[in-house]
């Protein structure tokens, strides 16, 4: 009785508020094998270092969106998890191989952070009274947009928003020698955006921004995907 429940229910599996945050699972699976079964080499430090974010950002958005979703939000928490994981093998490796130039990279590296850290401090703080402002303002178009359930003082427009993030890192690797591409992450990544571009229309409120940041992930990262498979397993 309990499983029938669990089967016909808001996110069971018959609907795609299950099968999109299961995609998700396949980033921190990928993170996880990589880790067991992969060189550091391999870690692309950039993409671990903006996943973190991404996926710190999609626990909170789990939480807020309506059905709730636990497993969008344990898949998540496990990605994090599973990222850090790859950041800390990346700085000991790039200390040892590279003795001259790799602490400024970690040093880079973590000044970004701390600066992004900085940041989103500062926009949290700001964006109660803002937001009380430009509702109290009733100056038509800002008033909306400040009222809008998806819009820029809610997790609904940040966390879809920043998913373009990923998609970026993958255009700036669009060169990337496919002996440092990881298969499992981009096939991760091809995945959650190709079942998330449909979820985004069943969730409430339905969000177009995360249709096209999904749409941009599948399509960025099945150009990589389809490069490591031609090279790995087609030429």
């Amino acid at each position: 009785m309990a499983f029938m429940a669990f089967i016909n229910s808001p996110t069971g599996p018959m609907t795609t508020h299950f099968w999109g945050p299961m995609a998700n699972w396949g980033l921190a699976l990928s993170g996880i094998y990589d880790a067991s079964m992969k060189g550091p080499e391999i870690i692309n430090e950039r993409m671990s270092a903006t996943q973190v974010l991404y996926s710190g950002l999609f626990v909170r958005f789990a939480w807020k969106v309506q059905p709730r979703n636990y497993l969008l939000a344990s898949c998540h928490t496990a990605n994090v998890c599973a990222q850090t994981n790859q950041l800390r093998r990346w700085v000991e490796h790039i200390q040892i191989s590279e003795p001259e130039t790799g602490p400024q990279k970690v040093k880079d590296i973590g000044m970004i952070a701390a600066g992004v850290g900085v940041v989103g401090a500062g926009v949290i703080a700001a964006s109660g009274p803002l937001q009380k402002a430009m509702m109290s303002s009733k100056a038509g178009l800002i008033s909306g947009i400040a009222m809008a359930p998806a819009g820029p003082f809610h997790i609904h427009f940040w966390a879809p928003n920043f998913k373009w993030a990923l998609s970026i890192n993958n255009l700036l690797d669009i060169q990337r020698p496919v002996d440092k591409i990881s298969l499992s992450m981009t096939s991760a990544l091809t995945l959650t955006g190709v079942l998330f571009m449909r979820w985004s229309f069943v969730i409430t409120p339905v969000n177009y921004s995360l249709f096209a940041v999904n749409a941009a992930l599948a399509s960025s990262s099945g150009f990589l995907l389809a490069r490591k498979v031609k090279a790995d397993y087609l030429s």
